[in-house]
């Protein structure tokens, strides 16, 4: 893999894990206009090390809330954290399901159909654009919103369709403070990535050329430090109820992927 490409790469997946405009449908397309041939065999090991990049990116931005969070758990008792971190649990369960019982029609849509993308990144701009309108709550997410949220993030696994802005916009959507909304939407992510990087390991099926380390380091940095970035901004435009802007974005990136795949 050429060092340029994983820098590119690695940045995509950075931006948009964090940014509503979907991870998994950018990296396809950016995959598909980068060539099939810049992707290299170890792909998997790859995609592997940007998620984790991502989801440490997310533990550093929100390394007091889990600090204090893990605090009170340890308190043994049935107190404000230990129900947050009962929330997160629940909330991966329709996710963890789906990439269980269905991984190979899932991988099945990962193979650069970029007019599903598409269609999907158009979807992704209706819940944002939704979103938006939402009045601002004080509300925190129950025990039942937990659960709607995950099916949302469960469905977000199909390609172009943004974890971070279905989580989100089903969050407030459903009357949660938007600054929660997205507190709670990045925080459940990380168990699940790091369940999702422990079955790849224990797969058997990763490889790695001593060739590519230096791809790998470089896609490994430009994602974290992207996700950094992003997962700041995303918290500050939620607040401010900026969502449109990436709404517009999505019709346009996905109008855009449809046509090409049509062309």
């Amino acid at each position: 893999m050429e060092i340029i490409d994983a820098i590119v790469l690695g940045i995509i997946q950075g931006l948009t894990e964090f940014l509503p405009v979907s991870s998994s449908g950018h990296l396809e397309i950016g995959k598909a206009l980068l060539g099939d041939e810049s992707v290299p065999q170890e792909s998997l090991l790859f995609t592997v090390v940007l998620h984790f990049a991502t989801a440490l990116s997310t533990m550093v931005i929100f390394r007091k809330d889990i600090l204090a969070i893990l605090k009170g758990v340890f308190k043994f008792e049935w107190n404000e954290d230990l129900q947050f971190i009962s929330k997160i649990a629940l909330s991966m369960l329709p996710a963890a399901i789906v990439g269980v019982f269905f991984e190979e029609e899932l991988e099945q849509l990962f193979n650069g159909n970029i007019l599903l993308v598409g269609c999907m990144l158009i979807v992704t701009a209706v819940l944002l654009f939704l979103a938006d309108k939402a009045k601002d709550t004080q509300k925190k997410v129950s025990f039942a919103n937990a659960f709607v949220i995950g099916v949302s993030q469960a469905i977000a696994m199909l390609p172009g369709i943004s974890r971070s802005g279905a989580t989100i916009s089903t969050s407030v959507l459903l009357g949660n403070d938007k600054t929660k909304a997205a507190r709670f939407s990045f925080l459940m992510v990380v168990p699940l990535i790091f369940g999702k990087i422990a079955k790849d390991l224990l797969s058997g099926e990763l490889t790695y050329d001593s060739g590519n380390f230096t791809a790998l380091s470089v896609g490994f940095v430009a994602a974290f430090v992207a996700g950094l970035f992003a997962c700041t901004w995303m918290i500050a435009l939620v607040k401010k109820s900026k969502l449109s802007y990436f709404a517009i974005y999505c019709v346009i990136a996905g109008s855009a992927a449809i046509i090409w795949s049509l062309s």
